[in-house]
Formats: C-alpha cells, structure tokens, sequence
C-alpha cells in the first residue's frame, strides 16, 4: 500500500550546513498492517511518518501510495489525499478548546469536497462510544483530563473513514496506566476496522502482538 524508496531528508541548519533526519530508508507497508516505528529522540522517527503523510517532501527518493508517487499530485490532490484517506494523532492533543467534545470529533468532515457530510454527528457519537467518551461528547477539553483528551482525538481521527491512522507518541504525555489503556483501544481499533496503522513511540514495551516493529537510529532503520 506505501512503499518508500532510497528516500532521504536533509534540512538547512546554517551558514551551509545540514542535517539528514532521514537516510536512504527503504521501507514497504501492506494494507491492514500494524506497524510500530521506535527509536530514541532525534532517530528521525516523525520525520519517517510526515514522509509517508506527504507532509514533507523527500530530499531524494520516492514516497509512494498504491503505485503513485505523492510529489507528482499537485497540492490539492494531496491534501484530498490525507482528508479522505489519513486520520492523524499527534504527540499532544490539538483539540480545539472553543469546541465541545463532540464537534472537535466532528470538525474534519468540515473540509473536502463533501462538506458537513450527511450522518457525521450519528458517526462521531458511535466514536465516543468506541473510545469511552459518549458522556463527555458535550464537555470542553479544559473538562476531560490528559487520556480522556487523546481519547477524543483518536474518535477525531476516525470520523472520515480513514485508510491509514498515523500516530506520533500517541501515549508520551500520559501516565502509565492510561498509556497502556490508549495501546490497548488501538489494538482494538486495528482488530475491528479496516485499517493500516502506523504508531511513532520511544518505548519498545508499546509494541503489541499484532503489530510488526521497525527500529530507527540517526536517520536510518536499524533493526
């Protein structure tokens, strides 16, 4: 489904000098796959997801979905692309605070070509269900503490239907217990929905049963 080809980034540091956050990675993913990216801070990690999300355009090399290579679509077709097929998580919730639970969970089928899409509401409160959040779909995020928060950008992530969920240390800001919980509602996520998952996390113990691992280090896969 993505296939990544002898991509490297490199980025501008000054007066001439750069730094390669990604280097020669080759990499296959196949549609339904689970797949847990570790390494320490700086391994390049996020760099790889953006990659893939098409966020960030390759220094050399090819990002490829289904055959087609993201840097030959205009702009427009790519954000069409993530609308329609990505749900994003990232490292810190990123819920709007003006917003209740409920329309933060609703707000990406504002945008794309199908706006306000009919039944996005019934979809979102069968999110909140899913998640454990259906009582909180009229709070604020002030209200909810740090796992309800990401719980409710998880159900956000889903609302569109999504082929690809791509996560960022989904877990890094919460304690342990809740960490454990949030690993356990993507396992559950991946088992009952057609999905390909693609987690970025420093901790290896996060890596479950169902899920292949790759490991990174100073811009390269190393395990």
């Amino acid at each position: 489904m993505i296939s990544l080809i002898g991509v490297t980034k490199t980025y501008p540091v000054g007066k001439g000098a750069t730094v390669t956050a990604a280097h020669g990675i080759e990499l296959q993913v196949e549609r339904g796959e689970y797949l847990v990216i570790t390494g320490r801070s700086g391994a390049g990690k996020t760099t790889l997801l953006n990659l893939v999300a098409g966020l960030t355009r390759p220094t050399s090399g090819q990002v490829l979905w289904d055959g087609t290579d993201l840097w030959d679509l205009a702009d427009p077709q790519r954000s069409l692309l993530r609308n329609r097929r990505v749900g994003f998580i990232f490292q810190f919730p990123s819920l709007l605070p003006s917003l209740s639970v409920l329309e933060n969970v609703v707000l990406p089928t504002a945008f794309g070509p199908a706006h306000g899409k009919p039944g996005a509401r019934e979809r979102a409160d069968e999110l909140l269900h899913l998640v454990g959040l259906v009582d909180k779909r009229a709070a604020y995020p002030r209200q909810l503490s740090a796992g309800q928060q990401q719980r409710a950008v998880i159900a956000r992530s889903l609302v569109n239907r999504p082929q690809v969920l791509l996560a960022d240390e989904p877990t890094s800001d919460l304690d342990e217990q809740t960490e454990m919980e949030i690993i356990d509602l993507f396992a559950r996520i991946h088992a009952t929905m057609d999905l390909t998952i693609l987690m970025v996390t420093h901790a290896p113990r996060l890596v479950t049963r169902s899920a292949r691992s790759i490991e990174m280090a100073d811009g390269v896969i190393v395990a």
